[in-house]
């Protein structure tokens, strides 16, 4: 597992000396920590403390990314999750914890494990016993699936790849700005264990929906998500509406799975903060 890098360590004293109580943003496929930038603005304005960890070997930048792609292969989600874990262990108060994506599914992982105060999981990627799988969701996911071996490679998506699975309700210039702001490879192996979460009994796309140390949990979703349609949310929801925590879920009208990033990141990031506000 990757070390704590300088710049996870220089956050998480930050974290630790202001005594606010912390809250970790976890990225999904295609996009670096960078991508919660303004997140992390409006929620250290609201008084709380945000730390924005690695996947293991995340270049700094967008630039350094592409320069190099190759570094971003071969990523699992546990070894995500391990590396986030770290990362979590070293604040001194339990954070909330929200992610986008990948990041939704590796935030109710985090959950899971118990290390989460009140957890966001925005557009979640599906876990073990969440069934739908709508064909917009098998195109957008298609790029990193066709080819059985690329397993260990990292895939990049075209603009029109982007263009139908993160920004189908944008116009064509703001999903040309956001592909050429964040858009990076992606480690094709973590798209493949949520693809073959049912069909694999040891995957690690799974958590157990009763767990009652999970917590709190908000799932948003985007109206016109062609990567994690609605049908997925609500399956991820529905098979964790017993837990004992309180599990809610929220549709945003007209927006797709760019929602974190796009021109409207603010609405959605004032709904989880608000949850966030309820709890810790």
């Amino acid at each position: 597992m990757a070390s704590i890098s300088s710049r996870e360590a220089q956050q998480v004293e930050q974290a630790n000396s202001t005594g606010r109580q912390p809250v970790v943003f976890i990225h999904g496929l295609w996009l670096l920590p960078s991508s919660w930038d303004k997140w992390a603005g409006l929620f250290e304005e609201a008084g709380y403390a945000p730390v924005q960890p690695d996947w293991p070997d995340d270049p700094d930048t967008v630039e350094e990314a592409r320069k190099n792609p190759d570094v971003l292969a071969g990523k699992t989600l546990k070894q995500v999750a391990d590396h986030t874990s770290a990362v979590i262990d070293a604040l001194d108060k339990k954070p909330a914890v929200m992610g986008h994506s990948t990041g939704g599914l590796l935030a109710q992982i985090i959950a899971d494990r118990g290390q989460s105060a009140a957890t966001v999981a925005i557009d979640p990627g599906p876990f073990r016993g969440v069934l739908p799988l709508p064909i917009s969701a098998l195109r957008s996911a298609w790029p990193g699936l066709r080819n059985p071996f690329s397993r260990g490679r990292a895939v990049t998506l075209t603009l029109d790849q982007f263009k139908y699975g993160w920004a189908n309700a944008l116009t064509d210039d703001e999903a040309k700005e956001l592909y050429d702001t964040y858009h990076v490879a992606a480690p094709a192996v973590a798209l493949m264990q949520m693809a073959n979460a049912n069909l694999n009994p040891r995957t690690e796309a799974k958590l157990d929906p009763k767990n009652p140390q999970r917590g709190p949990l908000l799932i948003i979703d985007g109206e016109k998500d062609h990567t994690v349609p609605w049908a997925i949310a609500n399956a991820s929801y529905k098979r964790q509406s017993n837990n004992e925590a309180v599990t809610e879920i929220k549709k945003i009208p007209n927006r797709g799975h760019a929602l974190t990033i796009d021109s409207g990141w603010r609405e959605v990031a004032q709904t989880a903060l608000d949850f966030v506000k309820r709890f810790v």
